[in-house]
């Protein structure tokens, strides 16, 4: 079995449910050690609970942290309890309506700029100077709703091409501190926002999602928590700035190169 992430300590946030939950357990099959944070009400327990009896090692943090007291108790916990932090991951995130812009609820506007973009941002200032000590890295979630934008749910979209620039510009930010930055930029992927009966979608657009995609089918989180965990191991050491398109083709059918 492959160990990339052998006596890493991680944490990763909005990792009791879909993508977050996979990278979860494809960190602790590679030998991580990790904070797994969710609100109060998500199965981060759950999560963290089954990485132990499988023989890893990991401990639940319940909070919001796009809340700055709980981001800065996160960072804490993992640094009381591990001694270190070596790799950050910035899942946290909602996807909430698909509206025309005119129509978009202004609270969950607001909600998603929070959790979004607020949660990644306190998460990486405060872990920022462990990581620097560790030389350790971020990996944040990107989306090829950031590269091409949403249609009906444009604040969705906005917030992944904000996440795109924030971790280029920490990229080059922190590079003299050794500190890599990059973005994993997920496509449709069979998670419950994918499916009309668990998320925003109706019947019609969850067809035109799987029909836009060249490889015709939803990519399963295990496939993105594939790229996580390259990237947050030594062997991508020379690779920061980037935006790794996990989609299927999706950009490519899409996006003209420049």
């Amino acid at each position: 079995m492959n160990r990339r992430l052998e006596g890493k300590i991680a944490i990763i946030t909005g990792g009791g449910t879909g993508i977050g939950e996979a990278i979860a357990h494809k960190f602790a099959r590679e030998g991580a050690r990790l904070i797994i944070s969710g609100l109060l009400d998500d199965p981060i327990e759950d999560v963290a609970r089954a990485i132990r009896e499988n023989g890893g090692v990991a401990i639940a943090h319940g909070g919001d942290v796009a809340d700055e007291g709980s981001a800065f108790a996160c960072i804490e916990l993992a640094q009381t309890r591990y001694g270190a932090i070596d790799i950050l991951i910035n899942n946290a995130g909602v996807f909430l309506d698909n509206a025309v812009t005119e129509n978009y609820p202004i609270d969950d506007f607001d909600r998603t700029i929070r959790m979004n973009l607020r949660s990644a941002f306190l998460m990486t200032r405060f872990a920022l100077p462990h990581l620097q000590k560790s030389r350790g890295n971020i990996v944040s979630a990107g989306s090829e709703a950031g590269k091409i934008g949403l249609a009906q749910n444009t604040p969705y979209g906005g917030t992944k091409a904000w996440m795109h620039s924030f971790m280029r510009g920490v990229a080059v930010e922190q590079a003299r501190h050794g500190v890599r930055a990059n973005c994993v930029c997920p496509g449709p992927i069979d998670t419950a926002w994918t499916h009309k009966e668990t998320g925003p979608m109706d019947k019609e657009m969850e067809t035109m999602l799987i029909q836009a995609t060249p490889m015709a089918r939803r990519g399963t989180t295990e496939e993105v928590a594939n790229v996580y965990a390259f990237l947050a191991s030594d062997e991508a050491s020379y690779v920061t700035g980037a935006n790794m398109l996990v989609d299927g083709g999706l950009t490519a059918a899409y996006v003209t190169p420049d």
